[in-house]
């Protein structure tokens, strides 16, 4: 666990209390403060509770009395589409708030860090589609090349929870819009930027404060190195903010789909090749198209952002090769999960909206789509452009009917995915994917993406048995 320094005998109130809450509060109690904890729901009251923690309802009159900082879990809304009643109430209070990753990079660093041969670095990771992918696969690479590596953040443990890093460690952050919003200390060594497409926009109160969270990492957080996805003219208008010229390598460049050229640094991926660029000539080139844990183009743009990072820590080439060979994939992204009969059932539960889903979709062959939930906003536009490769979608979902009607390729209503998935089974023919990438949230039917997943795979599994 890493300490909070910096509040030692201060009142510092705690809302939601899911995984980062109570970390945070376990790491706000060891660095010295008085976590004083708050969640809507009574069983995480009771859990904290259990461990000795104070709940006092902060909506109160007085809730906010002595208290010097607000911690906010990344759930809560604290601008759009309104704040939280009690957030509300601590801007009127003047009390400052904050989260568990300005927590985090306010502790990192101590005193005792100058005895450290080679410092300690973090390497966070944000965007719409893909940075898990990244983060993970970064964190592969550098633990396969021999570095001390963790992995936290919106993936894995929270980053309150994780081991002090000690000489030359790293520490691989992935960073929702939410956390990087809100957090009031942002240093990262060397921040990535995967892509933009719309995205949790009744949150950031539309596109442009949706790109504006994103960018706090690089605007303020002030990196050393910046990787920036310039497929889309968000990235490419920030790589020009960051950058001092075509030939400031501090920005390196990446992209999927075309060649970047210029005396810079550059890494893209073409026709399921990967080449990196600097000044102007060839610095290495790999072959993905047999790497299995990096399907596709979209994967491909993950292989260039993890590429980038690990080689602005000097990590060589070959090593790279050799660990994206066996890098293994994350669970419901672009997870092949069976094989059987000439068709392919492959869970990308994860792909929650409209250009994650466009993406898997134009990674495979011949499909059977299982798609549908809750829809978020931004039209079905690049989802239909992407599904030439579509023989038919089952659709999922409380509102199957109205989400099928936007689809430009034939649709069946299934409502359930045990529905979907009899369907498309008993229609695959030889050749085809069974390919789950709902293109919508969860939460109608499930309580999470991941949640999906495992019965899209249980209910594959058990006609497969």
């Amino acid at each position: 666990m890493i300490p909070v320094r910096g509040l030692t005998g201060a009142r510092v109130a705690v809302l939601g209390l899911g995984r980062s809450g109570l970390t945070a509060a376990r790491a706000l109690r060891a660095g010295g403060a008085e976590p004083v904890c708050w969640d809507d729901n009574p069983a995480a009251r009771e859990a904290a509770g259990a461990e000795g923690f104070a709940c006092h309802n902060l909506a109160g009159k007085d809730g906010f009395d002595g208290v010097s900082r607000l911690i906010l879990s990344p759930g809560i809304p604290h601008l759009y589409p309104a704040p939280n009643a009690i957030v509300a109430a601590a801007l009127a209070a003047g009390v400052p708030v904050d989260n568990d990753i300005g927590l985090f990079f306010a502790s990192l660093s101590t005193p005792g860090w100058n005895r450290f041969d080679t410092a300690p670095r973090v390497i966070a990771v944000t965007g719409s589609n893909g940075k898990s992918t990244t983060a993970a696969l970064i964190h592969h690479i550098l633990t396969e090349a021999g570095h001390a590596a963790q992995l936290a953040g919106n993936i894995g443990r929270g980053v309150l929870d994780i081991e002090p890093p000690g000489d030359g460690g790293v520490v691989v952050l992935e960073l929702s819009s939410y956390q990087t919003e809100l957090a009031r200390a942002l240093t990262p060594d060397i921040a990535v930027f995967t892509n933009l497409s719309p995205d949790h926009l009744d949150r950031h109160g539309g596109m442009g404060g949706y790109f504006a969270a994103k960018r706090r990492l690089f605007a303020e957080g002030g990196p050393d190195r910046a990787v920036i996805g310039v497929d889309e003219t968000e990235g490419r208008f920030l790589a020009d903010q960051l950058s001092e010229g075509p030939a400031d390598t501090r920005v390196i460049r990446i992209s999927s789909g075309q060649k970047l050229t210029g005396p810079g640094w550059q890494v893209f991926a073409r026709k399921g090749f990967l080449a990196e660029y600097r000044k102007g000539r060839q610095a290495a080139s790999v072959d993905l198209r047999k790497v299995t844990g990096l399907p596709g183009a979209h994967n491909h743009q993950n292989a260039c952002a993890a590429w980038a990072a690990v080689r602005a820590l000097g990590v060589a080439p070959r090593v790279i090769e050799t660990a994206f060979a066996t890098y293994p994939g994350l669970p419901h992204r672009s997870q092949i999960i069976a094989e059987a009969g000439g068709v392919t059932y492959v869970n990308d539960s994860k792909a929650t909206n409209v250009d994650s889903a466009a993406r898997a979709l134009s990674a495979f062959g011949r499909i059977r789509w299982i798609c549908g939930g809750l829809q978020k906003d931004g039209g079905m536009d690049a989802l239909n452009a992407a599904a030439k490769s579509v023989a038919k979608a089952y659709v999922i979902g409380r509102e199957a009917a109205g989400f099928a009607l936007q689809l430009d390729a034939e649709a069946e209503v299934c409502t359930t995915m045990a529905r979907a998935v009899d369907r498309a089974m008993a229609e695959a023919e030889p050749g085809d994917t069974v390919l789950l990438a709902p293109a919508a949230a969860s939460f109608d039917q499930y309580d999470n993406f991941e949640q999906r997943g495992e019965d899209f795979m249980a209910e594959v599994s058990a006609r497969l048995a």
